[in-house]
């Protein structure tokens, strides 16, 4: 064949073996967002037992990030004794950096789903698998933390009647009623912007570490999950707000069973929400 037999008129497509036209640099149709399924209201309290039955059944090896959530609570005290200004913000970083830290947890029922021999090393690994997405939602969650943090201390600044010297006490004086006013206004805007949060981590790392998807697709199927079934996704919000809030209050020592609990039964929220 000669070599001008190779050449393509004007005009021409190239096509491949199956003769299909293609067209070179077309771009390519992101994949398609999974199905969210709809779930009971009553959803959260079965995936708080099987939460516990993951935990039973991996000896309880997700302790081992209770003891983390334990001792970076301890740390935060010692470190901030005296500031109080950041009080509010650090009590939140525990609801908004809970999800990536709890991506071991995750791994843990992942592996018992799989039937794998169940590994706490391999599970402290796993973030090695979607390095890049994990490492990026890391950055959302660290922004929305120092964003958190700032917006406490002005509402803290312009709303509070009271000087907070230490963070011993600071809980009962802030919550008295000559600080009702910075009560309403903070915990308004910090519904919103919990909201927010909680839409946008509801299930991201699950997803990224189950199907090693981007970011963006992981984030926006955590919304579209809240915005189709609210009711029982706020309820597991103020069951986890509940949980976790009450281990702080009592001294961080029950952080050892509730952070695991939680974070095992967020992964079979995962597997109930998005469709395989």
């Amino acid at each position: 064949m000669s070599e001008s037999s190779h050449r393509l008129e004007p005009g021409h497509t190239p096509t491949d073996s199956t003769g299909a036209g293609t067209t070179p640099n077309e771009p390519v149709a992101p994949p398609p967002l999974p199905t969210i399924n709809q779930i009971p209201v009553s959803a959260p309290r079965d995936w708080l037992r099987r939460g516990w039955e993951d935990m039973v059944a991996t000896r309880f090896r997700g302790v081992f990030y209770g003891v983390a959530f334990v001792l970076m609570g301890y740390a935060i005290i010692w470190v901030y004794a005296n500031k109080w200004q950041l009080t509010m913000g650090l009590i939140g970083s525990f609801f908004l950096m809970g999800p990536l830290v709890c991506i071991g947890i995750y791994d843990l029922s992942r592996q018992r789903e799989r039937g794998e021999s169940v590994s706490l090393i391999k599970s402290m690994m796993c973030w090695r698998r979607s390095i890049a997405s994990t490492a990026f939602f890391t950055i959302i969650l660290t922004g929305a933390m120092l964003v958190w943090a700032r917006v406490s201390l002005v509402l803290f600044a312009l709303s509070s009647s009271t000087s907070f010297p230490t963070l011993k006490g600071v809980l009962g004086m802030v919550f008295s009623f000559e600080n009702i006013q910075f009560l309403i206004i903070w915990a308004a805007v910090g519904f919103v912007f919990a909201s927010f949060v909680f839409a946008v981590g509801l299930i991201t790392m699950p997803m990224i570490l189950d199907r090693d998807t981007d970011v963006f697709q992981a984030v926006f199927t955590s919304i579209r999950s809240l915005l189709s079934n609210p009711k029982p996704l706020y309820l597991w919000a103020a069951i986890v707000v509940v949980s976790i809030g009450a281990s702080l209050i009592l001294g961080l020592l029950p952080l050892l069973i509730t952070a695991p609990l939680i974070g095992h039964a967020t992964w079979h929220a995962y597997r109930d929400l998005v469709a395989s």
